[in-house]
């Protein structure tokens, strides 16, 4: 069970702070750690509360947003990328920039774009490109990343959880090891243990300091392996986790995923995770409990997938104070309504920050 220190004993017993409840004079520090769409839904809601640049700005009440992102995957564009310059693959800190720009510009649109024909260029997607040159010129990818949000005008900074060119390996149920992020995700097998090659990967000095000054780190939501748990095999980044005075919270998937967590209740989602940060690393979690039509059942069920059992006691049991609503927004894909979600994050981020001014 998560051991609570007073100040997180206090935060478990209080209820959630009023939506419209003032700014603070300081405003919250946010980290949020993540990767594929589950992360870039997050960030554009957000967004929306992060104090713009520029004297006339109003201030918003998030005055700090740091994105921490995954960087293991080897399909499409970005595969192709990091076979063919040695490079970490841009796609996911591509998405999160675009996330973070100011609204649909031309040129959020053209790194959006991906070539539809060209031969070599086929497929390949312009951000990704531009990220690439970036590096080349720079010769540091990390300083790349920064480069390019700042020409998309990014409200928060992006950071790869490492920079190290680390493989992923999956330890399957029936024995198998499997080796990359693309062959994981296409086993029929379940992932009982995930690690990375090399095991010393280190993180930015940058993401340790962001995480230690946070008033609100997320973890979440995403693919439970190759999304969340890669990026909690970093070194130093789930002892960052657990020695951070912010609040942390989970912020648990809507459906099961085939091989990576099919049949998991919210509850062993967490569990799963601490067997990989071997420590408790939440203080709560926001877990859906609005149902879904018959029809997005339907489409689910075909895929094998449904809604996340949102079994409340155990998450509970676990010392994991349990944030419940309706998050989910349904249209051809089931995603999270970024507006209710950031509604129940920045509540819970206001109460860290008061517990932080103490």
């Amino acid at each position: 069970m998560n051991s609570l220190s007073p100040d997180r004993e206090s935060l478990a017993q209080q209820p959630l702070p009023a939506a419209e409840t003032p700014a603070l004079a300081g405003a919250m520090r946010v980290v949020a750690i993540g990767g594929g769409t589950g992360l870039s839904t997050l960030l554009r809601g957000l967004r929306q509360h992060v104090t713009p640049s520029g004297p006339s700005a109003q201030p918003g009440l998030i005055s700090d947003l740091a994105a921490v992102v995954t960087v293991t995957d080897d399909g499409g564009s970005s595969g192709r990328l990091r076979q063919g310059f040695n490079m970490l693959p841009p796609g996911d800190l591509r998405n999160c920039m675009l996330a973070l720009s100011e609204e649909e510009d031309l040129l959020a649109r053209l790194f959006a774009h991906r070539f539809r024909s060209g031969g070599a260029l086929q497929g390949h997607n312009f951000g990704n490109l531009f990220v690439a040159a970036l590096t080349e010129l720079t010769g540091d990818f990390a300083h790349a990343i920064q480069l390019a949000s700042k020409i998309l005008a990014a409200r928060g900074r992006i950071y790869p959880v490492t920079t190290a060119n680390a493989t992923l390996v999956a330890h399957m149920d029936d024995g198998s090891v499997v080796r990359g992020e693309t062959n994981i995700t296409a086993s029929k097998r379940r992932i009982v243990e995930l690690t990375l090659d090399p095991p010393d990967a280190a993180p930015l000095a940058e993401t340790l300091e962001a995480i230690e000054r946070a008033n609100l780190i997320t973890v979440g939501p995403g693919s439970l392996y190759t999304s969340l748990i890669t990026n909690l095999l970093v070194e130093g980044i789930p002892e960052a986790l657990s020695a951070a005075r912010g609040i942390r919270v989970y912020v648990c998937n809507l459906m099961t995923q085939a091989n990576e967590s099919l049949g998991l209740t919210a509850s062993e989602h967490i569990e799963r995770i601490y067997e990989h940060t071997r420590a408790p690393i939440f203080d709560c979690a926001l877990v859906n409990i609005g149902s879904f039509s018959p029809e997005t059942l339907a489409r689910y069920a075909a895929e094998g997938a449904s809604p996340i059992v949102p079994d409340v006691e155990r998450i509970q049991a676990l010392g994991v104070r349990c944030i419940v609503g309706g998050f989910a927004s349904e249209e051809s894909v089931v995603r999270h309504a970024p507006s209710r979600v950031t509604g129940a994050l920045l509540a819970l981020g206001r109460t860290g920050a008061v517990l932080h001014a103490e």
